[in-house]
């Protein structure tokens, strides 16, 4: 199977998920600056999300240029990324509405990294799928970037529970990490451009 009709759905439904966590910002009763003041924690939280889906459909985008062709696992694998995904709303609203307590932090944590082990699922998924001398299994050969994200969530959901602030720290300083597209997969498939 060719990946247009994954990545489609996919698209649709990345779309979807910032769609539901937009409108959970409410218009405020009133018409002063004032009265956006308890809405701040809500848009942090939105903000912060949106962000994290915008960097998750470009990785996916680039993820599946380099795929030529997918199976029934590789399908699979990207409905349990795009599950763990649609989770964030939820906890996004949840963070926002208590104003980063510490268990919301923690499940907001868990939630990122879970979508951050479906995505490493679906990356082997797919080297499995076509092989380690593809141009995905050479582009994801090192996989540093992979490694630091679940070690970096997994100690910000524990340091949730004692200081939120840091384990928010650590989750937005891993999504800098992955903000720019994998140029591992740009650079595999230049060099076989040039080839």
């Amino acid at each position: 199977m060719t990946t247009n009709r994954l990545e489609a759905f996919s698209d649709g439904v990345l779309a979807i998920i910032i769609t539901i966590m937009v409108l959970e910002l409410k218009v405020p009763h009133g018409a002063s600056f004032q009265a956006l003041e308890p809405l701040i924690p809500k848009f942090l939280s939105y903000l912060f999300s949106f962000i994290y889906v915008g960097i998750y459909w470009n990785n996916h985008h680039h993820l599946f240029q380099a795929i030529e062709k997918v199976n029934g696992k590789v399908l699979l694998a990207n409905l349990c990324l795009l599950f763990w995904l649609s989770l964030l709303p939820f906890v996004t609203a949840w963070m926002g509405e208590n104003h980063f307590a510490e268990n919301t932090v923690a499940m907001y944590g868990f939630v990122l990294f879970m979508c951050a082990l479906a995505f490493l699922l679906l990356e082997k998924m797919a080297v499995k799928h076509e092989g380690k001398e593809s141009n995905i299994g050479q582009a994801l050969a090192d996989r540093w970037k992979e490694r630091i994200s679940t070690t970096g969530y997994f100690s910000g959901i524990i340091l949730a529970f004692f200081y939120p602030i840091v384990s928010l720290i650590i989750f937005y300083g891993i999504a800098v990490l992955w903000i720019m597209p994998d140029s591992r997969i740009e650079n595999t498939l230049n060099q076989q451009a040039d080839k």
